[in-house]
């Protein structure tokens, strides 16, 4: 998995959470990328952003991450591709 993008952390700057929900993501390849990153953020620790009122929370990082992707509680950046470098012709 390259590093094109990258879960926004909106507690990292003092703020609890996003103000409005994020755009539904269309691309099923970016869903699944965005919820692993997010999933990797959870199994280190941090706090899930579903929350425990609407019922019992899935066990598994993975699917805790896909429901707040579903919902639009991760934000994420989509960064520009790096250039890749030109073959030298002999």
């Amino acid at each position: 998995m390259d590093d094109a993008f990258e879960p926004v952390n909106p507690a990292a700057d003092g703020h609890e959470g996003p103000s409005e929900p994020a755009p539904p993501i269309e691309s099923r390849f970016l869903f699944v990328d965005v919820a692993a990153l997010r999933a990797k953020q959870l199994r280190r620790g941090a706090r899930p952003r579903v929350g425990t009122d609407e019922g019992p929370l899935p066990h598994k990082a993975e699917r805790l991450a896909m429901e707040e992707v579903r919902r639009g509680l991760v934000h994420y950046a989509v960064t520009a591709p790096k250039p890749q470098p030109e073959e030298s012709g002999a």
